[in-house]
């Protein structure tokens, strides 16, 4: 039987001080956010207990990590009763049922309903439960009483504990106009799960003229609140409509718009449709924002600081902002300082030629597979991080048998990263989002550094790595893609071979323009050709073979010759691998 012990180590740790804290309210908020344990009322308490001691930004931090998942409802009301910061996260993407909306409406500020109020995908009993919260959140409260003492501020009670307040009598007014003839508004149907109750004043709307209703001042000479309220009330009603009317010509769908970005990649600005939908968009973040998504060419784009032309980004919704699109930006740059400031932009809708709400022939799937590599790649990390404080001792004094169990730990996490490195790099192939930096690299050495990091799986297999004298070639490619290309291919080749095989690694004769290099092939590899060698996966478990599998390794070694412009050839005794070759014309315009 096996039991998960995660909230008994969790709460066992030190809370004093300021890191157990904020330690303790990220394990916290992470093993409720995964569902691992329940958002019971004990735990929550715990929550609040140690938000006292968190700090705003590792709070905020905390609600962006969970912003993409399916937090459970407790949860939610637990950071939509924080500040602003902490609950606009969640409260922007989260997704809820109705009933659990409306008995969270009540806990929420003014400002998280007025950022609920800018969602389209709720549902309509939702939306209809925020419109009786008007008459609090739109009201604004007198700076103190008759009698000089502050007086809570409207919007921070919630309706059903809003008594309505006594009219005063109203001070004379001098040459006060005659107020014009009004028509009441009726207040909101009621919603099941709330009650309604009415409001502290009733403003009055004008049937086809902005009337306010019977003054009430603040002081001789002073402007009229009610005054105020009705012309917001009445601006906003002006200018999107509950309903629209049936006699309203419908609109011609845009073809295009514009948005501007800060230095964050935050879409800040949108003219040309809708930017309810597109305002707060990030461009650095590939997975789903609300009812928006933006393409991986984006996001790589913009880490680069660089251009980008015809991207997907597609709108969901039934706004005019709905729908498929191709943008093109352009990096601006301070004129003073040269630091990048954002991005100008333009969208347009796909031509008939081309198919923007169709993803390209694997690209679907090579961005939710980097979608799913960036969601294991930082929990791993993590796991990296602390075996190595643990092993290093960085906390306190470890016992030597746990300093052991967490360098195995390590190990293994390191593995594990690699793997998932080597899963990104497949994606961004295949997506067509690799990109690589041409340089001239020396290969002799960059073998030898190589072999040295493989040592001690030669031992454990042993093998040896036997490199024959190269000179100084150089090959025309990317650093990282080319150390990434030889390490798997020489690390499967080293654990597919036997006690007492050497594997020579020596010059082969390459065509004009171009440098070779051959490897010899274990006889464990068999004499196959290259589809033989591709389907070899069953070897994967095995001590110090790779952790996806040979043959995925050796496809991912010939994807990246392929992409660096060169090929990995199979033979029936020996693997070439041609690369360009870093003549002096080739590192003259690398260097350019």
């Amino acid at each position: 039987m096996r039991f998960d012990d995660s909230l008994k180590t969790v709460l066992s740790a030190d809370m004093d001080s300021g890191f157990g804290a904020q330690s303790a309210w990220r394990q916290l908020v992470d093993l409720m956010g995964r569902g691992r344990i329940a958002a019971d009322e004990p735990g929550l308490a715990r929550l609040r207990m140690l938000r006292q001691a968190v700090p705003l930004a590792v709070r905020s931090a905390s609600a962006r990590a969970l912003a993409f998942a399916t937090p459970p409802a407790a949860l939610v009301g637990l950071f939509a009763e924080d500040a602003f910061a902490v609950a606009a996260p969640l409260l922007r993407t989260v997704t809820l049922d109705a009933d659990t909306w409306i008995a969270l409406l009540p806990r929420l500020s003014p400002q998280g309903r007025a950022l609920l109020r800018h969602r389209r995908d709720l549902p309509t009993a939702v939306e209809r439960a925020l419109e009786s919260f008007g008459s609090v959140d739109f009201v604004l409260p007198d700076a103190a009483g008759a009698d000089g003492a502050s007086v809570p501020v409207a919007s921070d009670v919630a309706p059903a504990e809003v008594e309505p307040e006594p009219e005063p009598e109203a001070a004379p007014v001098v040459d006060a106009p005659t107020p014009e003839p009004v028509v009441a508004v009726p207040a909101p149907a009621p919603v099941e799960a709330e009650p309604i109750v009415a409001a502290p004043r009733v403003v009055a709307m004008p049937t086809t003229a902005v009337a306010p209703p019977e003054p009430r001042p603040i002081a001789a000479g002073g402007f009229q609140i009610a005054d105020v309220v009705a012309r917001i009330d009445a601006f906003q009603r002006q200018r999107e409509p509950l309903t629209a009317p049936a006699e309203a010509v419908e609109q011609a769908p845009a073809t295009c718009f514009r948005f501007d970005t800060d230095s964050a990649g935050v879409i800040c600005a949108v003219d040309g449709v809708t930017r309810g939908p597109l305002i707060g968009v990030s461009l650095a973040v590939g997975a789903p924002q609300g009812v928006v998504r933006v393409d991986a060419g984006i996001n790589g784009a913009f880490r680069q600081r660089q251009r980008f032309a015809d991207v997907r980004l597609d709108v969901g919704g039934s706004s005019d902002a709905g729908g498929a699109w191709r943008v093109t930006g352009e990096p601006q740059f301070d004129a003073a300082t040269g630091r990048f400031t954002g991005y100008a932009a333009i969208a347009r809708r796909p031509r008939s030629d081309e198919d923007a709400g169709r993803p390209a022939q694997g690209s679907g799937a090579s961005d939710s597979l980097r979608q799913l590599v960036h969601e294991l790649r930082t929990p791993t990390n993590a796991i990296s991080g602390f075996a190595e404080l643990i092993e290093a001792q960085l906390l306190g004094p470890v016992s030597p048998v746990y300093r052991d169990h967490a360098a195995t730990i390590r190990r293994h996490a390191d593995g594990l990263i690699a793997a998932i490195e080597d899963l990104d790099t497949a994606a961004r192939i295949e997506g067509r989002a690799l990109e690589l930096r041409p340089r001239a690299v020396a290969i002799e050495p960059l073998l030898e550094r190589i072999a040295a990091d493989l040592a001690p799986l030669a031992n454990l297999r042993g093998t040896a790595l036997d490199i024959h004298p190269m000179g100084d070639h150089a090959a025309l490619a990317d650093d990282r893609a080319m150390e990434r290309l030889l390490s798997r291919l020489l690390a499967t080749l080293t654990s597919a071979a036997v006690a007492g095989e050497r594997i020579d690694i020596a010059e082969a004769p390459a065509p004009a323009g171009q440098v070779a290099l051959c490897f010899a092939r274990p006889q464990a590899l068999g004499t196959g050709g290259e589809d033989a060698l591709l389907s070899i996966d069953a070897d994967a478990g095995e001590e110090g073979t790779p952790l996806l599998g040979a043959g995925f390794a050796l496809r991912l070694a010939r994807n990246l010759a392929s992409e660096m412009g060169g090929a990995l050839i199979f033979g029936d005794h020996l693997l070439t691998l041609r690369l360009p070759a870093a003549v002096q014309e080739g590192m003259e315009q690398a260097a350019n």
